[in-house]
């Protein structure tokens, strides 16, 4: 018998919600941080975290990285066993890393990371393939997406204000929240974590439960962290 795809989280691929790299902001996403922590403690040892990045990869649990380039060299890796050698890892890998040890540090993360300008098509294939792959796997997997929303929300947004994007956050949001995987098929360009949600539409086209844990837009950006149930392939 094949596993199953035990749980879902999603979670922001912001460096803020790390309290070593907030500063004086910490405060501020203390509730997020939290909900992020919490979400990530409902997935099994054995994790694959799905991101944005510039390229299409694969990394494996036995990789370390660094918030270096963040502005604090604080270590992370993707499991237990990952020998001491930094890699140059993207974001939604050091997130995931350093939510692994803070929630479950017994688990081990592969991290699949997809272009950002995938079409949404190609997304939704590379999520019921994944899907494919986890349901013939002999161990029960938990899959955390690390994604964001919409970076334009006001005009200290790190991508300037769009005025389209309030209505753009405002439909992620309520997917995420009510676990509305076909409205992520439809997610704008202005979502920058667009690819990653589209995967896991594919992954999970029916989620069988949804719970929000926390959502705000610090910053000009917005996240939601929560959960979802993965419920039936198709």
């Amino acid at each position: 018998m094949g596993a199953v795809l035990a749980a879902i989280a999603f979670t922001p691929s912001a460096p803020v919600l790390v309290p070593e790299l907030a500063g004086a902001a910490a405060a501020e996403v203390a509730d997020l941080s939290a909900a992020a922590r919490t979400a990530a403690a409902t997935l099994p040892q054995r994790w694959i975290a799905i991101g944005v990045g510039p390229a299409e990869r694969v990394i494996e649990p036995d990789t370390r990285g660094s918030f270096a380039g963040y502005g604090v060299d604080l270590p992370v890796a993707l499991s237990g066993q990952a020998p001491s050698q930094i890699a140059a890892l993207p974001l939604c890998a050091l997130v995931a890393g350093w939510l692994r040890g803070q929630a479950n540090p017994q688990a081990r993360v592969q991290v699949r990371v997809y272009p950002a300008g995938l079409d949404a098509d190609t997304a939704l294939r590379r999520g019921r393939e994944l899907r494919t792959e986890i349901d013939a796997s002999a161990d029960p997997i938990g899959v955390l997406v690390v994604a964001d929303g919409a970076n334009t929300l006001t005009q200290s947004a790190p991508g300037g204000y769009d005025p389209a994007a309030e209505a753009a956050q405002a439909g992620l949001d309520h997917a995420l929240a009510t676990g509305d995987a076909t409205a992520l098929t439809r997610l704008p360009d202005a979502i920058g974590g667009r690819v990653a949600y589209q995967v896991l539409a594919g992954l999970a086209p029916q989620p069988a439960t949804a719970v929000e844990l926390a959502r705000g837009a610090p910053y000009g950006v917005g996240y939601l962290v929560g959960t979802w149930g993965p419920g039936n392939r198709q």
